[in-house]
């Protein structure tokens, strides 16, 4: 075999060799370039790392310095105050603005709102920094899976970060920048990447600064949990009337279950949504082992209920009318809080808004559109009840009672008698019934009819009361004097315009239930005026000494003791024999009142009075048109009935002040004849009962 010789020693590699290294060197190349790119990255990245770092920390720094000392500096941040309005008997009935209960600590609530809070916002939250990177990736991919976006919907927060959107990262409310308050909420409450990055720091802050049970006691108190309750303890107390100290494991679950949606979830507004939304929060307690499963199983089994001072719902139009009445400083714009005690009956407020229901579920059509208001006062103006329509509760909806001017017809006639009877007329003076014309300046000629269009010739004065005899009613107050008649009705409380011509004595004249009802209080308490009050006095909380106080409506006199006597007397009559026989107690107890209707019954009015209170009613429609078949003697006389019977229960009978005579001459008209005045007398009194039980419901 023949060697290698020497010149073969320096000739080139062979060709796959050199493919081969030409196929690694765009490798290398590549992880040069990587190990570059890591090795910049790594230079940047922490010092970017660091940098980031220390801005947090310096961003953390500035909002731990800016948080006070005491997390109690931070528990109430309302920037307006509440009002709570307390019956005659010194009990709650009524809230208006968000109402406070009271500072309470994470220490003091109960173990079960604790626990059911924790399991159904923060299941980590004894654990946590106050962030919860996990909880926010899950929030958001909960959110992006359900067609939202990022931070819509479920924001995986943390308890602590939630303390941080309430205290608005620490930008106090302020009037000059944002327009309302509800605009400056809902700003605190923005979702948005940015306000989750700038949540961070002051969530940091926030464990900094405070302890665990620090971060949750601003929370209790804090956090809205529906019907204008602002904290745990306030929300307690508006749906269970007790402590969140004393709430139990159902009780708790309800609240925590809040949180989520306060307004929709409250118990006022839905209590069986509510103890459904409780359910899933008992269910999430037993999961975290806060409750065993026989307790998980109790709470299912024996659900949260509200109170019965929750479930009573009543009061709503009285509650609106004080608050319009006090100053607006210490009421509708107050910063304080401040409780009202008032005249308010929650029983009597029952009573009427059984009455009510119970006329029109037997009485009237289904579907009418017909309204009712109804006022209850002692003879004093003590408001006792208020109805401002028969399916209002809400607050701040339209009073009938209040707000409401109607014309009152022959409900205004014992403002005639007033003015006759303190002259000098008797309630036995003989009057004539017959056509009566009258020119009245710039309009001609005027004719007022009676309702049947009939005469009964002479009777006497009580009697035209009763019968609401028009023509008798107007000669009287052109006897007398319009500007008498116009003076009396004034002076008992109609403040309202008062028409001009001899129009006045037939009611043509509007003004509220309320005037109207304290007007007849002033004939009951003797001829004094009275002015309709509800509160008795006004205080901020915790405070003993009152800022207002009322003593009582009573105010000047108007007619003589022994005149007012006899109008009553005259009013009784009303009931014993003329218009408003539909109105007279089952029990027998003695009361006086009158009747009225407008002209086409678009206004349809009962008031009256026993010894103990008075009690007006109106009936008509909204929009002015005319009611059907209904008189004041029919059901307003009704209703007040019906109302009255239930306020009187228990109490015993008591005399009327009134003038009882002995018979005499005007006694002797013939009642076989039953004449009608206005309203109708004792004839329609049974017209209406007959047609009632022919034909039923009807309006």
């Amino acid at each position: 075999m023949r060697k290698a010789s020497g010149h073969n020693r320096g000739r080139r590699t062979p060709a796959p060799r050199r493919r081969a290294r030409r196929a690694i060197w765009p490798l290398r190349l590549l992880g040069w370039l990587l190990r570059l790119v890591r090795r910049v990255l790594w230079a940047v990245g922490w010092r970017a790392t660091v940098f980031a770092a220390l801005i947090l920390g310096l961003v953390t720094l500035y909002f731990y310095i800016q948080l006070p000392s005491s997390p109690m500096a931070l528990v109430d941040g309302r920037a307006r105050g509440s009002v709570t309005l307390l019956d005659r008997h010194g009990q709650p009935f009524a809230w208006r603005g968000e109402t406070f209960g009271g500072a309470i600590t994470a220490s003091r609530v109960s173990p079960h709102l604790r626990h059911a809070v924790i399991a159904t916002e923060d299941r980590r939250f004894e654990r946590h920094l106050g962030i919860s990177p996990r909880g926010i990736a899950r929030a958001i991919r909960t959110n992006l899976s359900e067609g939202r976006a990022a931070f819509s919907g479920q924001g995986g927060s943390t308890i602590t970060q939630q303390v941080a959107k309430l205290l608005c990262l620490g930008v106090a409310y302020d009037p000059k920048v944002w327009k309302t308050e509800a605009d400056y909420e809902r700003d605190c409450r923005e979702s948005s990447l940015w306000r989750k990055i700038k949540e961070v720091p002051f969530a940091f802050a926030l464990e900094a600064r405070y302890s665990k049970d620090d971060i949750l006691t601003i929370y209790l108190n804090r956090a809205y949990l529906g019907a204008g309750a602002r904290g745990f303890e306030a929300a307690a107390q508006r749906y269970f009337g007790r402590s969140a100290a004393e709430v139990n494991a159902a009780q708790s679950a309800m609240l925590a279950g809040l949180l989520r949606a306060p307004s929709y979830f409250a118990p006022t507004s839905n209590l069986a949504r509510a103890q459904e939304r409780a359910r899933v929060v008992i269910g999430l307690m037993a999961e975290e082992g806060y409750l065993s499963s026989a307790e998980a199983a109790q709470a299912r089994a024996e659900p949260a209920t509200l109170s019965e001072r929750a479930r009573a719902e009543t009061g709503g139009a009285f509650a609106d009318w004080v608050m319009e009445e006090g100053p607006d400083f210490l009421t509708r714009d107050t910063t304080e809080d401040v409780i009202i005690r008032t005249t308010f009956d929650p029983a009597i407020q029952r009573a009427v808004d059984q009455a009510v229901l119970s006329v029109f579920d037997e009485l009237v059509r289904e579907g009418s559109e017909a309204q009712a208001a109804v006022v209850v006062m002692s003879s004093d103006g003590a408001v006792r009840a208020m109805l401002g329509g028969r399916e209002l509760r809400a607050a701040g909806l339209f009073n009938r009672a209040t707000q409401a001017r109607r014309q009152t017809g022959s409900a205004f006639k014992p403002f005639v008698y007033a003015a006759a009877l303190d002259l000098g007329y008797q309630y036995d003076t003989l009057v004539v019934d017959e056509p009566v014309t009258l020119d009245i300046p710039g309009s001609g000629r005027w004719s007022p009819k009676n309702y049947t269009g009939r005469y009964l010739g002479q009777m006497p004065l009580w009697y035209a009361l009763a019968q609401s005899i028009n023509t008798v009613a107007v000669k009287v107050a052109m006897d007398v004097g319009l500007e008498n008649v116009r003076s009396v009705a004034q002076d008992f409380g109609i403040t309202t315009d008062l028409a001009a011509g001899p129009a006045l004595a037939l009611g043509a004249s509007e003004a509220s239930l309320l005037q109207m009802t304290g007007a007849y209080a002033g004939i009951l308490n003797g001829g004094s005026s009275v002015k309709p009050y509800g509160l008795v006095d006004l205080r901020l909380l915790g405070e003993k000494t009152p800022l207002m106080e009322v003593t009582g409506g009573i105010g000047e006199r108007v007619i003589r003791p022994a005149s007012a006597q006899q109008l009553t007397y005259m009013m009784h009559r009303v009931v014993t024999d003329g218009s408003g026989q539909r109105a007279a107690l089952p029990d027998g107890r003695p009361m006086a009142g009158k009747t009225g209707t407008t002209q086409a019954a678009r206004d349809a009015w009962f008031l009256g009075f026993t010894a103990d209170y008075v009690a007006g009613v109106w009936m008509g429609y909204d929009d002015n048109r005319p009611l059907s078949g209904v008189t004041g003697g029919g059901l307003p006389a009704e209703i007040w009935r019906e109302a009255m019977a239930r306020v009187h229960e228990g109490l015993p009978h008591r005399p009327l002040p009134m003038t009882l005579p002995e018979r005499s001459p005007g006694f002797a008209v013939a009642e076989d004849r039953m004449p009608r005045g206005e309203d109708g007398g004792a004839a329609q009194s049974i017209l209406d009962a007959v047609l009632g039980a022919i034909f039923g419901r009807r309006n």
